[in-house]
Protein backbone atom coordinates (compact mmCIF):
# COMPACT_ATOMS: atom_id res chain seq x y z
CA UNK A 1 0.00 0.00 0.00
CA UNK A 2 1.07 3.44 -0.90
CA UNK A 3 1.16 6.43 1.75
CA UNK A 4 -1.62 7.60 0.46
CA UNK A 5 -3.80 4.51 0.81
CA UNK A 6 -3.00 4.37 4.08
CA UNK A 7 -3.77 7.87 4.84
CA UNK A 8 -7.43 7.02 2.96
CA UNK A 9 -7.84 4.00 4.33
CA UNK A 10 -7.10 5.35 7.93
CA UNK A 11 -9.25 8.43 7.62
CA UNK A 12 -12.18 6.14 6.77
CA UNK A 13 -11.80 3.77 9.95
CA UNK A 14 -11.49 6.96 12.34
CA UNK A 15 -14.54 8.20 10.84
CA UNK A 16 -16.19 5.04 11.42
CA UNK A 17 -15.15 5.08 14.98
CA UNK A 18 -17.03 8.41 15.59
CA UNK A 19 -13.46 10.52 15.55
CA UNK A 20 -14.84 14.25 14.94
CA UNK A 21 -11.49 15.00 12.83
CA UNK A 22 -10.56 11.53 10.97
CA UNK A 23 -8.98 13.00 8.12
CA UNK A 24 -6.97 16.07 10.51
CA UNK A 25 -6.20 13.14 13.01
CA UNK A 26 -4.72 10.61 10.92
CA UNK A 27 -2.60 13.06 8.91
CA UNK A 28 -1.28 13.90 12.77
CA UNK A 29 -0.81 9.79 13.81
CA UNK A 30 0.12 9.29 10.53
CA UNK A 31 2.93 11.97 10.41
CA UNK A 32 4.22 10.88 13.67
CA UNK A 33 4.54 6.80 13.28
CA UNK A 34 6.78 7.88 10.12
CA UNK A 35 8.33 10.69 11.22
CA UNK A 36 7.65 13.35 8.76
CA UNK A 37 5.96 16.38 8.45
CA UNK A 38 2.54 16.75 7.49
CA UNK A 39 3.36 17.92 3.84
CA UNK A 40 5.35 15.40 3.14
CA UNK A 41 2.26 13.29 3.59
CA UNK A 42 1.37 14.71 0.20
CA UNK A 43 4.63 15.22 -1.28
CA UNK A 44 5.54 11.26 -1.12
CA UNK A 45 1.67 10.75 -1.10
CA UNK A 46 2.97 7.29 -3.84
CA UNK A 47 5.80 6.23 -2.19
CA UNK A 48 5.07 2.16 -0.87
CA UNK A 49 5.15 1.86 2.84
CA UNK A 50 7.31 -1.28 4.49
CA UNK A 51 5.08 -3.64 6.78
CA UNK A 52 7.21 -1.72 8.97
CA UNK A 53 6.03 1.22 8.40
CA UNK A 54 2.31 0.12 8.17
CA UNK A 55 2.48 -1.43 11.68
CA UNK A 56 3.91 1.44 13.23
CA UNK A 57 0.94 3.45 11.93
CA UNK A 58 -2.17 1.03 12.38
CA UNK A 59 -0.99 0.66 16.35
CA UNK A 60 -1.83 4.33 16.69
CA UNK A 61 -4.29 4.80 14.47
CA UNK A 62 -6.19 1.77 16.38
CA UNK A 63 -5.56 3.27 19.78
CA UNK A 64 -7.21 6.41 18.24
CA UNK A 65 -10.14 4.14 17.09
CA UNK A 66 -10.76 3.21 20.65
CA UNK A 67 -10.95 7.04 21.27
CA UNK A 68 -7.61 7.62 23.30
CA UNK A 69 -7.15 11.35 23.19
CA UNK A 70 -5.41 12.28 20.24
CA UNK A 71 -2.71 13.70 22.56
CA UNK A 72 -2.00 10.66 24.36
CA UNK A 73 -1.58 8.51 21.37
CA UNK A 74 1.17 11.77 20.24
CA UNK A 75 2.67 11.40 23.43
CA UNK A 76 3.01 14.91 23.09
CA UNK A 77 1.00 18.69 22.50
CA UNK A 78 1.28 21.92 21.60
CA UNK A 79 0.26 24.43 24.47
CA UNK A 80 1.34 28.10 23.59
CA UNK A 81 5.06 28.36 22.77
CA UNK A 82 5.87 24.83 24.82
CA UNK A 83 5.90 21.12 23.66
CA UNK A 84 4.55 19.14 26.56
CA UNK A 85 4.55 15.75 27.51
CA UNK A 86 1.05 13.86 27.33
CA UNK A 87 -0.05 10.49 28.80
CA UNK A 88 -3.38 9.52 31.40
CA UNK A 89 -1.66 10.99 34.30
CA UNK A 90 -2.64 14.06 33.31
CA UNK A 91 -5.87 16.24 31.80
CA UNK A 92 -5.12 17.34 27.87
CA UNK A 93 -4.07 20.82 27.21
CA UNK A 94 -6.20 22.42 25.86
CA UNK A 95 -6.70 25.64 23.64
CA UNK A 96 -9.25 27.61 25.79
CA UNK A 97 -6.41 27.59 28.61
CA UNK A 98 -4.35 29.64 26.88
CA UNK A 99 -7.03 32.04 27.25
CA UNK A 100 -6.22 31.76 30.90
CA UNK A 101 -2.38 32.30 30.26
CA UNK A 102 -2.46 35.18 28.33
CA UNK A 103 -4.84 36.68 31.17
CA UNK A 104 -2.28 36.41 33.75
CA UNK A 105 0.43 37.55 31.42
CA UNK A 106 -1.96 41.14 31.03
CA UNK A 107 -2.60 41.46 35.34
CA UNK A 108 1.04 40.96 35.87
CA UNK A 109 2.48 43.39 33.56
CA UNK A 110 4.63 45.71 35.03
CA UNK A 111 4.58 43.55 38.27
CA UNK A 112 8.54 42.93 38.90
CA UNK A 113 9.84 39.09 39.66
CA UNK A 114 5.93 38.43 40.43
CA UNK A 115 5.62 35.35 42.56
CA UNK A 116 2.97 33.08 40.90
CA UNK A 117 0.79 29.87 41.82
CA UNK A 118 -0.61 27.64 39.15
CA UNK A 119 -3.21 25.39 41.62
CA UNK A 120 -3.87 21.77 40.36
CA UNK A 121 -1.26 22.17 37.69
CA UNK A 122 -1.82 18.45 36.16
CA UNK A 123 0.71 18.39 32.72
CA UNK A 124 2.19 22.13 34.30
CA UNK A 125 0.96 23.57 31.28
CA UNK A 126 0.08 26.91 32.33
CA UNK A 127 2.77 27.15 35.32
CA UNK A 128 5.82 26.24 32.31
CA UNK A 129 3.90 28.58 29.67
CA UNK A 130 3.87 31.57 32.72
CA UNK A 131 7.53 30.49 33.49
CA UNK A 132 8.52 30.70 29.91
CA UNK A 133 6.95 33.93 29.08
CA UNK A 134 7.72 35.61 32.65
CA UNK A 135 11.69 34.47 33.11
CA UNK A 136 11.47 36.81 35.84
CA UNK A 137 8.79 35.34 37.62
CA UNK A 138 8.94 32.68 40.41
CA UNK A 139 6.34 30.25 40.18
CA UNK A 140 5.01 27.57 42.11
CA UNK A 141 2.71 24.69 41.02
CA UNK A 142 0.92 22.07 43.36
CA UNK A 143 -1.18 19.15 42.81
CA UNK A 144 -2.86 16.47 45.03
CA UNK A 145 -1.92 13.79 42.11
CA UNK A 146 1.51 12.46 42.67
CA UNK A 147 1.54 11.23 39.38
CA UNK A 148 0.46 14.74 37.83
CA UNK A 149 3.28 16.27 39.51
CA UNK A 150 5.61 13.76 38.28
CA UNK A 151 4.17 14.25 34.71
CA UNK A 152 4.74 18.03 35.33
CA UNK A 153 8.17 17.65 37.00
CA UNK A 154 9.01 15.65 33.39
CA UNK A 155 8.09 18.28 31.52
CA UNK A 156 9.91 21.50 33.28
CA UNK A 157 13.23 19.16 33.05
CA UNK A 158 12.24 18.60 29.28
CA UNK A 159 12.44 21.97 28.70
CA UNK A 160 14.45 23.74 30.87
CA UNK A 161 12.11 25.45 32.93
CA UNK A 162 11.96 25.94 36.72
CA UNK A 163 8.76 25.50 38.77
CA UNK A 164 8.69 24.79 42.30
CA UNK A 165 6.71 21.68 42.20
CA UNK A 166 4.13 21.21 45.57
CA UNK A 167 2.54 17.82 46.35
CA UNK A 168 -0.74 18.74 47.87
CA UNK A 169 -4.36 19.78 47.93
CA UNK A 170 -5.25 23.05 46.43
CA UNK A 171 -2.72 25.68 48.10
CA UNK A 172 -1.59 23.64 50.87
CA UNK A 173 2.55 23.23 51.20
CA UNK A 174 2.88 26.82 49.71
CA UNK A 175 3.32 30.07 51.40
CA UNK A 176 2.27 33.75 50.28
CA UNK A 177 2.05 36.78 49.19
CA UNK A 178 1.09 35.52 45.61
CA UNK A 179 0.77 38.34 43.29
CA UNK A 180 -1.39 35.87 41.01
CA UNK A 181 -3.02 32.48 42.10
CA UNK A 182 -4.36 30.58 39.00
CA UNK A 183 -5.95 27.37 38.38
CA UNK A 184 -8.19 25.01 36.18
CA UNK A 185 -10.14 23.59 38.55
CA UNK A 186 -12.19 19.94 37.58
CA UNK A 187 -15.63 22.05 36.63
CA UNK A 188 -17.55 19.09 35.00
CA UNK A 189 -20.36 18.12 37.26
CA UNK A 190 -21.75 14.68 37.67
CA UNK A 191 -24.90 14.39 36.25
CA UNK A 192 -22.70 16.44 32.87
CA UNK A 193 -20.42 13.11 32.47
CA UNK A 194 -22.93 10.92 30.45
CA UNK A 195 -22.89 13.56 27.95
CA UNK A 196 -18.87 13.66 27.69
CA UNK A 197 -16.93 12.56 24.31
CA UNK A 198 -15.84 9.48 25.12
CA UNK A 199 -11.97 10.98 25.13
CA UNK A 200 -12.45 13.02 28.30
CA UNK A 201 -14.14 9.82 30.05
CA UNK A 202 -10.24 8.19 29.46
CA UNK A 203 -8.96 11.05 31.23
CA UNK A 204 -8.27 11.70 34.45
CA UNK A 205 -11.52 11.74 36.80
CA UNK A 206 -10.64 13.49 39.38
CA UNK A 207 -9.30 15.82 36.90
CA UNK A 208 -13.00 16.77 35.90
CA UNK A 209 -15.28 16.34 37.89
CA UNK A 210 -16.26 19.27 40.74
CA UNK A 211 -16.55 18.42 44.51
CA UNK A 212 -16.19 22.19 45.30
CA UNK A 213 -12.64 22.48 44.65
CA UNK A 214 -13.73 25.61 43.27
CA UNK A 215 -15.22 27.34 45.66
CA UNK A 216 -12.98 26.06 48.28
CA UNK A 217 -9.60 27.59 46.44
CA UNK A 218 -11.31 31.18 46.42
CA UNK A 219 -12.21 30.90 49.98
CA UNK A 220 -8.61 29.96 51.06
CA UNK A 221 -6.67 32.18 48.21
CA UNK A 222 -7.52 34.87 50.00
CA UNK A 223 -5.34 33.91 53.06
CA UNK A 224 -2.19 33.98 50.52
CA UNK A 225 -3.10 36.38 47.52
CA UNK A 226 -1.85 40.24 47.13
CA UNK A 227 -3.52 40.33 43.78
CA UNK A 228 -5.67 38.65 41.13
CA UNK A 229 -7.19 35.61 40.87
CA UNK A 230 -7.90 33.41 37.62
CA UNK A 231 -10.15 30.67 36.98
CA UNK A 232 -10.98 28.57 33.91
CA UNK A 233 -14.69 27.73 34.46
CA UNK A 234 -17.45 25.97 32.79
CA UNK A 235 -19.13 28.41 30.37
CA UNK A 236 -22.63 27.99 32.18
CA UNK A 237 -21.18 29.09 35.73
CA UNK A 238 -19.12 31.85 34.75
CA UNK A 239 -21.72 34.16 36.40
CA UNK A 240 -22.26 32.14 38.97
CA UNK A 241 -18.17 32.68 40.07
CA UNK A 242 -18.45 36.16 39.45
CA UNK A 243 -20.85 36.29 42.04
CA UNK A 244 -19.64 34.18 44.46
CA UNK A 245 -16.17 36.01 44.55
CA UNK A 246 -18.15 39.58 44.97
CA UNK A 247 -19.57 37.97 47.83
CA UNK A 248 -16.22 36.97 49.53
CA UNK A 249 -15.17 40.22 49.15
CA UNK A 250 -12.86 40.26 45.53
CA UNK A 251 -12.66 43.19 43.91
CA UNK A 252 -12.92 43.85 39.93
CA UNK A 253 -14.25 40.21 39.03
CA UNK A 254 -14.85 39.77 35.55
CA UNK A 255 -15.10 37.45 32.43
CA UNK A 256 -12.87 36.49 29.76
CA UNK A 257 -14.58 34.79 26.54
CA UNK A 258 -12.83 31.79 25.03
CA UNK A 259 -11.80 32.08 21.08
CA UNK A 260 -15.15 30.25 20.87
CA UNK A 261 -17.52 32.93 22.24
CA UNK A 262 -17.97 30.69 25.54
CA UNK A 263 -17.66 32.70 29.20
CA UNK A 264 -14.61 30.58 30.09
CA UNK A 265 -11.88 32.39 31.94
CA UNK A 266 -13.15 34.19 35.25
CA UNK A 267 -10.21 36.77 37.59
CA UNK A 268 -10.85 39.01 40.63
CA UNK A 269 -8.65 40.99 42.63
CA UNK A 270 -8.07 40.81 46.52
CA UNK A 271 -5.80 42.50 48.66
CA UNK A 272 -4.20 42.23 51.68
CA UNK A 273 -6.07 45.09 53.16
CA UNK A 274 -9.10 43.59 53.28
CA UNK A 275 -10.16 41.12 56.00
CA UNK A 276 -11.70 37.90 55.40
CA UNK A 277 -14.92 37.23 56.98
CA UNK A 278 -16.44 34.74 55.34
Amino acid sequence: MTLGEVLRAATVYLERKGVDSPRVDAELLLAHALRLSRIQLYTEHDRPLSEMERAAARALVERRGRREPLAYVLGEWGFRRLVLKTDARALVPRPETEIVVERCLALLDGTVAPRIVDVGTGSGAVALAIAEERPDARVWATDVSAEALALARENAERLGLVVELVHGDLLAGVDGPFDLVVSNPPYVAPAELAALQPELLLEPRAALVDDGQTDELVRTAREVLDGWIVLEVHEARARAAVALLAKLGYGDARITNDLAGRERVVEAQWRRTRSVTQ
